[in-house]
């Protein structure tokens, strides 16, 4: 059979990085990971294709080679996956969905013929057969968590890797925690799963031999879910990559606690780690409370930022709005945090009822659900009736967008994290990040208008961070897309629709979980 693996398009939020990406000359910033690995899991006699819509578009003569489509994403990208549907439908195409957006009941999902909840590794097989026979089901859902020693290294060869910014290798799967907004931990469990570390240096070895040279991002949930196996992996990690002469340098995601073990910070500087994204979502302890993320309440949380800089890790960040127990003065309390922590990167979100998380099934017991989510945390828009004024919210919320990303503002946190910052990972250059540069100096510096602040911050950083200018580089491109996306959010001056009609949930039922 001929398996055409299709990945939707991501609209343009703060992850997507659209507007960063050009200077590097990159379409995406990482390859479809989930695809890639179930393309390694069908069966080798069947010819398999990849087409990522955030690197090319699907093309006519695709689906005319195809005798099946898979389509995997997430919740954000349902439009796009519909769009695939109906092309694929039109030619008269049998479909498949998986990924996190298959544990919902998304409306994208309608006009798809055969539907995979869950991990897909156990079930691969039988779908396979399955669609060989003509006698597929509609609807797929894994038994049990897979153990993940037994998932192949992905095939990476189907990918076009010169189109993305990063390579990307999953070591873990799950989180320990409870937090009440979080899909991760209904959908991967609450025991972090790993894999081996042979496993892991396999796959920077087949990253190694496609020619892939710099940024690989671990793409766990929460790298250090399964702390006594990740200290297993790291020393493993940093000898490949000394074997290997340093071609790559990593970045994950973590929990905060990572503060309270400064073994691993160690490991994690030695191994090449330059940057982390976590967490932190509110410096109100209340709201943590509420959350129960109270692994971010065992200590002081700038204190913590602070203590994981020094160990030359970029600190990159996740904040939420909106939680029942935020107070008034919320918004210039994150903000506040924001710039004392010099977080340069800051995720700044409206809070989301996920479906099937602790928090959806709450609000809808309370009768505060309005819709389904959209997956996108930074429209503004809500899916359930906050307790804080509506207009209020969203104002509080357009203002820390305003206000973080106004150029000055954010070149001060960049400064303010260099100054902070330890020994950094070592970074060679790559011939994308000299075209980013000059790019930069054309763009920013000639273009835009926010010049004046752009020159002043280069001048500040050849003055106190020369050796950090490539690290400042970045980040000044990566100002440039977050101060278009905000520009655009922030130019919006009306509320959604959603928040002019607040009936309670019985008079628009959404499905049980």
């Amino acid at each position: 059979m001929k398996a055409l693996m299709v990945y939707p398009e991501f609209p343009d939020t703060f992850w997507s990085f659209k507007h960063a990406l050009p200077f590097q000359g990159k379409r995406s910033a990482y390859p479809p990971l989930g695809l890639l690995t179930v393309a390694a899991l069908l069966p080798s006699a069947w010819e398999k294709r990849v087409v990522d819509l955030n690197v090319r578009p699907l093309k006519d003569r695709d689906l005319e080679w195809a005798d099946v489509v898979l389509v995997s994403g997430m919740m954000v990208q349902g439009p796009s996956l519909r769009g695939v549907i109906q092309r694929a439908k039109a030619r008269g195409l049998r479909t498949v969905v998986g990924g996190p957006i298959a544990s919902t009941t998304d409306p994208n999902l309608a006009e798809a013929d055969h539907v995979v909840e869950g991990e897909a590794e156990e079930l691969i097989s039988i779908l396979a057969k399955d669609l060989e026979s003509g006698s597929a089901q509609p609807h797929y859902k894994a038994a049990a968590l897979p153990d993940l020693t037994q998932v192949p290294v992905p095939a990476l060869d189907l990918a076009e890797i010169g189109k993305y910014s990063a390579m990307a290798v999953q070591y873990s799967r799950g989180c320990p925690f409870t937090c009440e907004f979080c899909d991760i931990i209904e959908i991967y469990g609450r025991r972090p799963r790993t894999k081996t570390p042979e496993q892991v240096c396999e796959e920077l070895t087949r990253i190694y031999k496609l020619g892939w040279r710099g940024r690989v991002f671990l793409v766990d949930d929460n790298f250090i879910g399964n702390k006594k196996n990740v200290k297993k992996l790291l020393p493993e990690l940093a000898r490949w990559n000394r074997d290997h002469r340093k071609p790559f340098w990593f970045l994950t995601e973590a929990s905060l606690n990572l503060a309270e073990d400064q073994e691993l910070l160690q490991l994690l500087h030695e191994a090449n780690f330059d940057s982390v994204f976590m967490g932190i979502e509110t410096p109100v302890a209340e709201s943590l409370k509420e959350t129960t993320k109270f692994q971010n309440l065992r200590k002081d949380l700038l204190e913590s930022v602070k203590l994981v800089q020094s160990y030359g890790l970029e600190v990159m960040a996740g904040f939420i709005v909106g939680f029942d127990h935020d107070p008034p003065d919320v918004f210039d309390r994150q903000i506040q945090f924001i710039r004392d922590a010099a977080i340069p990167v800051s995720m700044v979100g409206l809070l989301s009822a996920l479906p099937n998380t602790q928090l959806w099934r709450r609000l809808k017991a309370e009768g505060r659900l309005l819709r389904e989510s959209l997956g996108n945390n930074t429209l503004l828009d809500m899916n359930f009736i906050p307790r804080m004024d509506t207009q209020e919210l969203l104002d509080g919320y357009r203002r820390i967008l305003e206000t973080i990303y106004r150029p000055q503002e954010y070149f001060n946190r960049v400064l303010a994290y260099l100054s902070r910052v330890g020994t950094a990972a070592h970074m060679p250059l790559a011939t994308s990040d000299l075209l980013a540069g000059f790019r930069s100096l054309w763009r920013q510096g000639l273009l835009s208008n926010y010049r004046k602040e752009y020159w002043k911050f280069l001048a500040k950083t050849l003055r106190r961070h020369r050796r950090s200018l490539d690290k400042a580089m970045t980040l000044a491109v990566m100002g440039h897309h977050f101060f278009k996306l905000t520009g655009a959010m922030t130019a919006e001056t009306e509320s959604q629709a959603c928040f002019e009609d607040s009936k309670l949930i019985a008079e628009a039922p959404l499905p049980t979980p």
